[in-house]
């Protein structure tokens, strides 16, 4: 796929986000924290050419504003908003991943004449207890920053090794070695927003059709995942076996597959 990167300028921070740029449906897709638009290289070359993938770089990340001083939920939201405007297009398909789902049922419920059907992985309704905040700013902040190579990397990562070095994929080649495209005390101050509170009300006021993907060892809580279901009984839930966090890099085949089966026809249930 070729390198065909667009731009917004908000009125504190540059956006940037990766687009195929064909007549196809659109397809918007957020990251989580800490990711970057080609993690989702995988799942676009998979849409493609029956869907036209648009990934955003999330302000914080990557080559949009590394330090942006505004990092609330509603920046995000009127950052996707903002893409969204620039892709002069009004009936797109929005999936998000972690804090990137978070932010994309807020623009379904902030805007529902935008979004044809909405798509969460590994994403609830944001709250909890606040020290979770502090734990993933802590995390973030102790990588032993520069690593040597992706080897060196994926050793600290652990786990899958395809997540891992998608992951490594995402790190800045500097003189030192590589180090993260993002700042972790801004990320933390983000990521305070999404655990501020939890987003009932939000994702009550979400109409169009939904799908909730989850991996086996899910992070998001079921008793959320049940309050979500009872509250908008059409959505769907789907679970990927063998999976973590990072459904969509764990199991990419199987995750393009649930997710080209729901953009087909997101009002046939995938049983």
């Amino acid at each position: 796929m070729p390198d065909l990167w667009g731009r917004v300028e908000r009125s504190d921070a540059e956006v940037w986000f990766l687009d195929q740029a064909t007549d196809a449906p659109p397809v918007v897709l957020l990251h989580g924290l800490a990711g970057y638009a080609r993690e989702w290289t995988a799942t676009m070359d998979a849409l493609s050419p029956e869907f036209r993938s648009v990934a955003v770089e999330q302000r914080g990340h990557g080559g949009s504003t590394r330090r942006p001083d505004d990092v609330s939920r509603e920046a995000y939201v009127e950052d996707v908003l903002a893409v969204l405007d620039d892709l002069g297009r009004d009936d797109v398909s929005l999936v998000g991943q972690s804090m990137g789902g978070h932010t994309a049922m807020l623009v379904a419920a902030r805007a529902p004449e935008r979004v044809s059907s909405l798509v969460m992985v590994e994403s609830g309704l944001g709250g909890g207890d606040p020290t979770a905040t502090q734990a993933v700013g802590d995390w973030l902040a102790s990588w032993p920053v520069p690593f040597a190579d992706s080897e060196d990397f994926a050793r600290f990562f652990g786990g899958n090794e395809h997540t891992a070095a998608v992951w490594a994929a995402g790190l800045e080649e500097q003189a030192d070695g590589l180090r993260p495209a993002w700042d972790a005390a801004t990320l933390t101050r983000a990521l305070a927003h999404v655990h501020a509170r939890e987003h009932v009300e939000e994702w009550a006021e979400v109409s169009c059709p939904t799908l909730l993907v989850l991996g086996q060892h899910s992070s998001v809580p079921r008793r959320q995942v049940e309050t979500m279901c009872a509250l908008r009984p059409g959505a769907q839930v789907v679970t990927v076996a063998g999976t973590g966090h990072d459904v969509h890099l764990d199991a990419p085949r199987t995750w393009a597959d649930v997710l080209t089966d729901f953009l087909r026809d997101p009002l046939r249930s995938l049983g």
